[in-house]
This record gives C-alpha cells, structure tokens and sequence, in this order.
C-alpha cells in the first residue's frame, strides 16, 4: 500500500526491518538477457533491501535457462537454480487464492514430489550459506497489539467451509488462558455448550451453502448459543450468520438468520485490501472505541443490507474514510473485516 518506507506491507519491508537476505524467484517465463533487467531492479529497487541469490522459474528449455543465468550472473546476482515449467508440481486455485492444504488429496506425497523436484534443480547447500539470523531489536512498549479473547472457552466453527483463522489469534488467545473448542457445521455440529463466546471465522461458505441450510441442529444450536451469549462471524462466518445466502449458480439458500443481511457470490465484486476499524458498540471484537487493524478480501457482495446497527467503521490504509461496515443484533455480530490485530489509541 502506499505509506512511509518500512510501513507499506511489502515483503521488501520485513526484509529490511530485520536484515534478512532475499533469495529472489524471477518468473522468466517471455523472457531471456532482459530478466536480468528485472533481478538487478528489485536488488537496487529499495535500500536496506540484499538481494543475495536468484532462482529462475518457469524455464522454458536449457537455451532459455543459460540465456537468462548468464545475463543474470554477468549483472552481480548469483544463480541458484532454475525451475522448469511443469504442471504436474502445480497447486490448484479457486477464487480467494490457493486451494487449502486440508483440502488437496495426497498433501504428503505432493509435498515430498516438491522437495526433490527443488532439490534437483536448486543449490540448497547455497541457499543455506546464505541465511543469517534475523535482526531483531528489543520492543519499545509492551503493548504487542494482541486481541484479548472473547470468552474464557471460545466455540470455534473449524471445517472446510470455515477454514480462515489467523493462527496467531487462536495463539495469544490460549495464551491469556482461553480454551479453543472446534466444532463443524457442515457435520451439523452445534456450538459447544460449555463456550462462552461463538466464533464463526472466514472460509468458503458459497462452495457448502446447501448443506448449511441443511444444518438443522447446527442453526438451532447456533440460535440457542446467541440467546445468552456472544456470537460473532468474520467475512464467511458473517456471510451465514444473515438471513440468506445466493451461490454461484443463482440459488438463494437459507443461513441461520441471526442478522438481517443477505449476501451474493452470483452478483460478484472483489473487494480487497488493509483496513482501520473502529468499534461503535461492545462485541467480541473489544469494547466500543476498540482500535484495530486488519483487512478485508472477498467476492461476495452484501445485496440486502439489512435494517441491524453498524459495528464498526473503517478506513482504508491511507486512512481514507469507509463509513460504516458490519452489523450487530442483540449479542450478534459480524462482518467483511478479518481483524488482525489491535492497534494504539
């Protein structure tokens, strides 16, 4: 994003913050001599930034590989290996990004093909001469910016249509003494009843709409949870917590109901990227005025706002005003807005 040098979310910043080489991977794919032009600009490109060694992907032929590891070496960047285009060490798609691990069949065997397809065509004893350990100054305050948890045992919906959780949150949480309980709507598993919050995290609820419109015993379960206590839902978990749910092919499916909205994956629009939010009540996101960083990224779009009261209101990186987002009803809430940390007032 655009901000001050060290603060524009770019890998080149972590690299620079914390002195740590980079082995470049240059997509040479239509290229040749002039990938050369690319390696030595991202080494020049930002100061603090060392390029140590590049490793050339998507090679085309041996030709092609000595033109583009010549023109690279002759330019001061040494060549660590190349990696031939080959679609059998691909990893599928879908619209948010990569296909979860959890999800691809053989994981193991596909993980073990990739090692030795690497360690054939890449200098790996380099590639560890190369490390240095990380530059790493003493924090200035003791404010880490750490979420507190919602509750004392937190339910938490963890399945392939709920499959987004940032691993650092579920970690400060169980640090300040909070139990994690995972449980699966697509097994129309109920929330655990001895939680004291309801977690609903992001993940593809659009591919499994069916089956959790089917879900009888996790929606009841869901709606006896939100009578006495908290339930909050994150981009996907927001999504089936509204009324209704349209998938790709059209078709309206009916979601647990606890918020007025209704959401669309037919009609899509993408929207992406760091946000600053501001809670306007209490949740399980903090109290109201909590401060928070994170981001949004989703295709689905809200069709039917709904008549429930805003959450929270946003920013975006440059601290451009969003207006209002979410939405909350009794002790439910949710929204678009994964929360990554908390931020300073």
């Amino acid at each position: 994003v655009d901000g001050p040098e060290g603060r524009t979310g770019a890998a080149a910043d972590l690299a620079a913050r914390y002195g740590l080489p980079v082995l470049l991977v240059l997509d040479v794919a239509g290229q040749a001599q002039s990938a050369a032009a690319v390696a030595v600009g991202f080494a020049t490109h930002r100061t603090g930034v060392q390029v140590a060694g590049v490793v050339l992907n998507r090679v085309g032929s041996e030709r092609h590989r000595a033109q583009a590891t010549g023109a690279i070496a002759a330019a001061g960047l040494p060549v660590l290996g190349s990696l031939s285009r080959d679609a059998g060490v691909a990893v599928p798609e879908r619209h948010l990004g990569l296909v979860q691990a959890r999800e691809l069949p053989e994981l193991a065997a596909l993980i073990a093909r990739l090692g030795e397809w690497v360690a054939r065509h890449v200098d790996l004893d380099a590639v560890v001469a190369l490390a240095t350990p990380p530059r790493v100054e003493a924090a200035a305050g003791t404010d880490t910016g750490a979420l507190p948890p919602p509750g004392r045992a937190v339910a938490l919906a963890q399945d392939a249509a709920f499959s987004f959780v940032y691993p650092h949150m579920l970690a400060g949480w169980r640090a300040a003494g909070a139990a994690v309980l995972p449980f699966s709507p697509l097994a129309d598993e109920a929330p655990p009843e001895e939680a004291d919050c309801c977690w609903l995290p992001g993940g593809y609820p659009e591919l499994h709409a069916a089956r959790l419109a089917a879900a009888e015993r996790f929606r009841a379960g869901l709606a006896r949870f939100a009578a006495s206590r908290p339930v909050h839902g994150e981009c996907g978990g927001f999504m089936v917590l509204g009324a209704r749910l349209q998938d790709e092919g059209g078709t309206w499916h009916e979601m647990a109901g606890l918020l007025p909205h209704a959401t669309s994956f037919a009609a899509r629009r993408m929207t992406l990227g760091y946000r600053a939010g501001t809670t306007l009540a209490d949740s399980p996101l903090g109290p109201a005025g909590t401060r928070l960083r994170g981001h949004e990224f989703h295709y689905a779009t809200l069709t039917e706002p709904g008549d429930a009261e805003p959450l929270l209101k946003l920013a975006d990186a440059a601290g451009r005003p969003l207006g209002a987002a979410g939405s909350r009803r009794g002790r439910v809430s949710g929204t678009f807005f994964h929360a990554i940390a908390g931020e300073a007032a």
